[in-house]
């Protein structure tokens, strides 16, 4: 059974997006700043739209935190929508949709269509408002609370960009601290200067033809112990869970963890990690299966990689068909970023942070963090002399 639960609720020009975070364990402190901060991350990077100017994404606790620290109880948590304020009138929950306001020029690439033939309308605002990636804001919001539980656990995640068009940065070996800094510094979240000049330039020239571009972003977390997650079913396998979290972020398109799809194409010998003893410990000279053999962490780096296609939204919309004439047009066209790729970084930080934590608390249990420091302090010395 998972421990965590998180359910999100809100539309994109609602007054905010909600959301519950069940099963944190009681006595793990927070940091309000943090929070913030990760969900200033997303807002941020190079080809963001004008949504972003407007907003000024802030978290506030509804339940669950006391005096900085978890009680056990599900945390509730609200990001307030600033835009809903020229939303409100056409969004309010009880008045009728506003004559001649509809939507009924479906995007392609986007769920209108689809959404809208699923449910029998000829509006797609009501598909629209809930697709939307803002809903990631509070994915991001409860992905920061997961991440503080790992890090109590010793387990550091961060997430990087390594391709953004036809761009393709060098592969990051082994990061450290200058490593992080040049991250977090670039506008675009990649560790190489030089790629990061030639990634914003190419948004550029996306951005002049009124066109949009797609990338990879790549997450690591280190300090995870051997055997989170299981082999003995295919719905607790931990690969296929961070594939379901990956995948289930808007514009995601393909995910791969360690050599992934690279792996087809070679030789089993050039692809399995070998195995050594040294000082008493199992080592891996090599990482190419990303941390994980057989559903379960084996102890090395967890690494994943996630396509995210361009936004479909364009400045220069493509075709489309009206939903009521059935007349062509051109798509509708909302308010859009050129290239959303450093912000879904953040967003797939957090979608692994919370099924690392989903999985760690499976493995150590309790119902308080002293509880699982201490269930967790046991089973890695019991790894350590295994």
């Amino acid at each position: 059974m998972s421990r965590l639960r998180l359910l999100t609720a809100g539309e994109s020009h609602g007054p905010a997006l909600t959301a519950i975070l069940e099963g944190m364990p009681h006595g793990l402190a927070l940091d309000e700043a943090a929070i913030n901060r990760d969900l200033k991350r997303r807002q941020g990077g190079y080809g963001r739209g004008g949504r972003m100017k407007i907003e000024s994404d802030a978290i506030e606790i509804l339940g669950g935190i006391r005096g900085g620290q978890t009680l056990g109880s599900p945390i509730a948590m609200v990001v307030r929508n600033a835009d809903f304020a020229s939303w409100a009138e056409l969004m309010d929950p009880w008045k009728p949709p506003i004559e001649g306001k509809t939507l009924t020029r479906p995007r392609p690439g986007h769920a209108d269509l689809a959404g809208a033939i699923k449910l029998g309308l000829h509006d797609a605002r009501d598909v629209l408002e809930r697709s939307s990636a803002r809903s990631t804001a509070v994915r991001v919001a409860a992905g920061a609370i997961c991440k503080a539980l790992l890090q109590a656990c010793g387990i550091e995640l961060f997430a990087h960009v390594t391709r953004i068009g036809e761009v393709v940065a060098p592969v990051l070996e082994r990061a450290d601290a200058a490593d992080f800094a040049r991250i977090e510094a670039s506008e675009v979240r990649c560790a190489d200067d030089v790629t990061s000049a030639q990634m914003i330039a190419a948004i550029q020239a996306a951005q002049h033809d009124g066109d949009s571009l797609g990338g990879v972003v790549e997450v690591i977390a280190t300090g995870a112990p051997p055997g989170l997650g299981s082999h003995v079913e295919w719905d607790r396998r931990l690969d296929g869970r961070i594939a379901l979290s990956m995948m289930s972020i808007q514009a995601m398109k393909g995910v791969e963890i360690g050599l992934g799809f690279e792996s087809a194409a070679k030789r089993g010998s050039f692809v399995h990690d070998p195995i050594l003893r040294e000082e008493n410990r199992f080592i891996r000279p090599t990482n190419h299966a990303g941390g994980i053999e057989g559903g379960n962490t084996n102890g090395e780096p967890v690494v994943v990689r996630v396509a995210m296609k361009p936004i479909p939204t364009l400045a220069r919309p493509l075709p489309s068909v009206d939903l009521t004439t059935k007349l062509p047009f051109d798509a509708q066209k909302e308010r859009t970023d050129s290239c959303a790729v450093p912000a879904a970084s953040v967003v797939a930080e957090a979608a692994l942070a919370f099924v690392l934590a989903d999985a760690l608390l499976e493995k150590t249990g309790g119902d308080s963090l002293t509880e699982v420091l201490r269930n967790l302090g046991a089973y890695r010395d019991a790894v350590a002399h295994y």
